[in-house]
């Protein structure tokens, strides 16, 4: 038995080449002696996709499932800086930035955090400005 990911591939090359229902099981059955993708093996599975690009399926890549565009790089200081404006705004102090620091990743102090918490901390502190009103929304 092939994998899900295979079994939908073959489907989407029936789809994508417009077969219809017997001239895709004719296929199975010439090239891999099956009546339906099911019956398919790790063995035959590769005659009928190569049948299928023969007669046109062009794979599609795979999408990169969860993985993200990499954030534009931003100075460190800039992110700081706008840590300060946005706890100067609150009226609060750096400790409690540092006390979100250790809340949110078990690291003591705001300086000790690397780039991808500096940024998590900030995107919080973001949050926390627009529920108070205090953060446009045109600048997020």
């Amino acid at each position: 038995m092939i994998s899900k990911g295979k079994l939908a591939q073959i489907h989407i090359a029936k789809a994508q080449l417009g077969l219809s229902d017997d001239d895709y099981r004719a296929i199975l059955a010439r090239t891999a002696g099956v009546s339906s993708a099911k019956e398919l093996t790790n063995r035959t599975v590769g005659g009928v996709m190569h049948e299928f690009r023969r007669l046109g399926f062009e794979p599609k890549p795979a999408k990169k499932a969860g993985r993200k565009a990499p954030r534009p790089p931003r100075s460190r200081q800039a992110e700081i800086n706008k840590v300060e404006a946005l706890l100067a705004d609150a009226g609060r102090a750096w400790a409690y930035a540092d006390g979100m620091a250790k809340n949110m990743f078990k690291v003591d102090r705001v300086d000790f955090l690397d780039d991808n918490q500096l940024h998590k901390l900030l995107q919080a502190l973001i949050i926390d400005a627009k529920r108070q009103g205090r953060y446009p929304d045109d600048l997020a």
